[in-house]
């Protein structure tokens, strides 16, 4: 949620604050906190013998960012501290009209702290994922194949062609003559690719082929394979540096994916909506990870040459 704040000298208008406040329950929640007082929380304001404190400004400026961007600090400042005070005494006057005990409250207020909470270990589990080994891992452990392969329709077509080359068939001519893949005369050579460039089942096959190897006949969506690794080698990558933000929220968001399946697993979920076959789905990666440069790329079978 964004808010539009005029820049004054004396803050928000009254009418901006208030809409703001049925936005901001988390900000109500995590006001009253208590927080140790030393000089680098300082007090900024007293509203009724209520304390506005540094933290409670990091709080608000985190909620209401994007609205403040063009402000500078001054004036910045300014308006998140007049919010914060317009804040505490609309939230005080809610509790005189027991705001507090309608239903619509308690279900916002429950929502909101089941959604603190989420974010809060999630944040922390992230954390501690994000070691320099984990980084290291993703930045190093990227294998490439180069391989060939001759696809055919049957299983009994793939037998055949698996036959020709035991007796020695050169596997490139044989692949210009028989292969169906638009590769096919190119030798079937599909370049080198990584593991999630390729639909499963080729890829488990191509992966642990040793290079020179030809495999028996592998079934796909797309038919039946032969396929011969030409090479292995891990993919060079740009400097660590470059790439270590990406990596990092990959690492990230991965491992809180994770962390919610290993819970999703472990918990006992009934959906009304669904037949009780469906009570378990997997569970999917937070939004956000959607957007993860680092997500592998939609499984194929021909990939761009490198």
């Amino acid at each position: 949620m964004t808010f539009s704040f005029p820049e004054t000298k004396t803050g928000p208008r009254f009418g901006l604050a208030a809409a703001a406040v049925t936005g901001c329950v988390a900000l109500l929640l995590l006001g009253g906190l208590p927080v140790r007082a030393d000089d680098a929380n300082p007090v900024l304001a007293k509203v009724n013998g209520s304390e506005i404190r540094q933290s409670d400004m990091a709080l608000a400026e985190e909620e209401l960012g994007p609205s403040l961007a063009q402000m500078d600090p001054a004036t910045k400042k300014e308006n998140l501290l007049a919010f914060l005070i317009d804040m505490k005494i609309v939230a005080k006057a809610a509790e005189a009209k027991k705001i507090e005990d309608r239903d619509d409250f308690k279900n916002r207020l429950a929502f909101a702290r089941n959604r603190l909470l989420m974010d809060n270990l999630l944040a922390v589990e992230g954390k501690a994922a994000t070691t320099d080994e984990a980084m290291k891992k993703v930045y190093d452990g990227e294998q490439e194949v180069h391989a060939r392969h001759i696809l055919v329709e049957t299983e009994d077509e793939a037998k055949a062609v698996e036959a020709e080359l035991k007796k020695g068939a050169d596997f490139a001519e044989l692949a210009k003559k028989k292969s169906k893949d638009p590769g096919a005369s190119d030798g079937g050579d599909l370049g080198f690719f990584t593991k999630e460039q390729m639909v499963p089942e080729f890829s488990a096959v191509a992966f642990a082929l040793e290079p020179g190897k030809i495999s028996d006949p592998v079934k796909t969506q797309f038919g039946w394979h032969i396929i011969k690794v030409e090479e292995k080698r891990n993919r060079k990558a740009p400097d660590f540096d470059q790439v270590k933000s990406q990596i990092e929220t990959y690492v990230t968001r991965k491992a809180q994916a994770d962390y919610v399946a290993k819970l999703r697993e472990a918990a006992n979920i009934v959906r009304m909506d669904q037949p009780e076959a469906a009570a378990k789905p997997d569970a999917a990666a937070p939004e956000a990870a959607k957007d993860s440069k680092m997500a592998p790329a939609d499984s194929k079978m021909a990939p761009a040459k490198k």
